[in-house]
């Protein structure tokens, strides 16, 4: 008579994963994705960093290895969650990037770090990319499926392949319009101010957080603030080359070197400078701004 075997238990899922993992690495870089995007955006990354520094994708439910799972509406809501699951690797200096809604992601959870007052950790420095801190001129998330399909067209956001499938285009609509539910009502409020050092990245070719519009981002730091300018449009990151060259400098000085150092209210002629880089025409995922 056969016996019933006990299963295996169940793994938790994973919050954060390591590409690669780097355990002699003095500071980690979390990284969080636009939206639609995953933790592949990040695969090549640490080939453009020193070996100090550990790439830390982060994983976000509805994607993945996560995709069973639903994703997150509310900032409000995955932030807390972020924020508990993440806190065994807050244990060596570390500093965030997000591009678009990860980038908002990345500003809340930071804000939400340095809420709990001294003695917790924070990060270092973050780095917001290909978002603005303001609304949108087109409010997605509310858009019928046809329209809101036409929108990522439009931006050209996603690859043919995608937009051509109708079987994929149902798996992944639901968790891209969760996706820009969270981004576009997910946005800093007018009052929030982050202690910490804040970078931002443009696109040239991006109409919604161009080089101009990043610059309101300054108004969310007491620390250093700078803006760079990136050849290419919304999706600038999956050339990561020139933009990886300025956030390796800025984590191995400690500080932003295009700074200015000055009134992070009303950034001086320092504070942006255009980057070297070529047309980011790679596409992985529909994005929302």
């Amino acid at each position: 008579m056969s016996q019933n075997r006990p299963s295996a238990p169940r793994r938790a899922p994973r919050w954060v994963v390591s590409r690669p993992p780097r355990p002699a690495a003095d500071l980690r870089l979390f990284c969080f994705p636009y939206a639609g995007g995953g933790s592949s955006i990040f695969r090549s990354w640490a080939g453009h960093l020193d070996e100090n520094v550990e790439v830390c994708p982060v994983l976000l439910p509805g994607r993945e290895e996560r995709f069973s799972e639903p994703p997150h509406t509310r900032v409000t809501d995955l932030v807390p969650r972020l924020a508990d699951r993440m806190a065994s690797w807050f244990d060596k200096p570390f500093a965030f990037f997000g591009h678009s809604m990860g980038g908002e992601i990345a500003f809340a959870l930071a804000e939400h770090l340095c809420a709990r007052g001294p003695g917790t950790a924070r990060p270092g420095h973050v780095f917001v990319s290909g978002c603005v801190p303001s609304p949108g001129p087109v409010q997605r998330h509310t858009l019928p499926d046809a329209e809101l399909l036409a929108e990522i067209r439009e931006m050209n956001g996603a690859p043919a392949e995608f937009l051509s499938d109708p079987e994929l285009i149902g798996l992944m609509l639901p968790t891209l319009r969760a996706d820009f539910t969270l981004a576009e009502t997910g946005l800093p409020d007018p009052a929030s101010v982050l202690p910490v050092p804040l970078t931002a990245f443009a696109g040239t070719g991006d109409p919604e957080a161009g080089p101009g519009q990043v610059k309101a981002w300054a108004r969310h730091t007491s620390g250093p603030f700078a803006t760079h300018e990136l050849a290419g449009d919304h999706f600038f990151l999956h050339d990561p080359g020139p933009l990886l060259e300025i956030v390796g400098r800025v984590l191995s000085s400690g500080s932003d070197p295009y700074s200015s150092g000055a009134d992070p209210q009303r950034p001086g002629p320092g504070d942006r400078r255009p980057g070297p880089g070529s047309d980011g025409s790679g596409r992985s995922a529909p994005d929302s701004r």
